[in-house]
């Protein structure tokens, strides 16, 4: 099978969107259509005059990716109107977690409100890495940042995490995923899934971040595969607002300890009585989805 992202790409070694990346662009296939937010995946895969892509691809901005494929959505549907042969690519969006939960949600909102037949797929490392590490609104409870950064008043992030799947839910689309880079047949699955299914599609993948969550280079897969297991990071899909499948945990149920205490960013919550009280917080967040997913 020929790689449709190649190995020409400058992503640090063992990346975790790089890898989810590829699975994704191999599922999809040579008549796809990318637009494509700035962020890690961009600058690591199209720095001028190269590309890694061996499908159509175009980078936007950060905050106007979904209002790009839905001008080429409309451009492909007024030329399909003009010709016998009625098939055309798959539109899909490529974006972070800093696009899509922040500086680019405007622009879901439309695509989403229009119903437009676009595939939207976030990869989320839960920071903005490519700028410098600085926290977004995927960033979760407790996680050293550089603009939520440790010190004697604070703990890091002191929020949880926005959670973009009932978001997408309110908006009725017909198909929300969320998967990880620790389960990577599973990610080509969806996308298969999604290629099934008209109208708007949300998928939301985590991609470990080497750098970002100071972890080894050979670590990514395993962390994707231990958010999952413990119930932080629920492997997810949901058919026109109905839940059909999830990931079921291990049983006994891991303890979040053993997902954390991989990465330097929670490092500092083991170390204090204010840090461990954090790391209650963030089992329950775990302990929550396995009860509201069935997981």
């Amino acid at each position: 099978m020929t790689n449709l992202l190649g190995h020409n790409h400058t992503a640090c070694l063992g990346c975790g969107q790089i890898i989810a990346a590829r699975v994704v662009i191999n599922a999809l296939g040579k008549d796809t259509i990318i637009t494509q937010a700035t962020g890690c995946l961009e600058v690591t895969t199209a720095q001028y005059p190269n590309s890694a892509w061996g499908v159509a691809w175009l980078h936007s901005l950060f905050g106007n990716p979904s209002a790009v494929a839905s001008g080429i959505l409309a451009a492909l549907q007024y030329q399909q109107g003009h010709k016998e042969d009625k098939t055309q690519p798959t539109v899909v969006v490529q974006a972070g977690d800093g696009s899509t939960f922040d500086i680019g949600f405007g622009t879901i909102s439309g695509m989403w409100s229009r119903y437009d037949d676009i595939l939207y797929i976030c990869y989320d490392n839960e920071i903005y890495a490519n700028t410098g590490m600085q926290a977004s609104a995927a960033s979760p409870l407790g996680a050293n940042t550089s603009t939520s950064p440790v010190g004697l008043q604070s703990l890091g992030m002191a929020d949880r995490k926005k959670n973009m799947l009932d978001i997408a839910l309110a908006y009725q689309l017909p198909y929300v995923a969320q998967s990880t880079a620790g389960y990577l047949d599973d990610i080509a699955e969806k996308i298969k899934k999604a290629l099934t299914i008209k109208g708007p599609k949300y998928i939301q993948i985590l991609s470990p971040c080497i750098p970002g969550w100071q972890i080894a280079h050979n670590q990514a897969l395993q962390l994707g595969k231990l958010a999952a297991d413990t119930g932080l990071y629920p492997i997810v899909e949901y058919i026109n607002g109905k839940l059909t499948k999830v990931h079921r945990v291990p049983k006994p149920h891991l303890k979040v300890e053993t997902y954390l205490q991989e990465q330097k960013r929670f490092q500092h919550l083991f170390k204090t009585t204010q840090g461990k009280k954090i790391i209650k917080e963030i089992q329950k967040i775990a302990d929550e989805n396995i009860k509201k997913y069935g997981l």
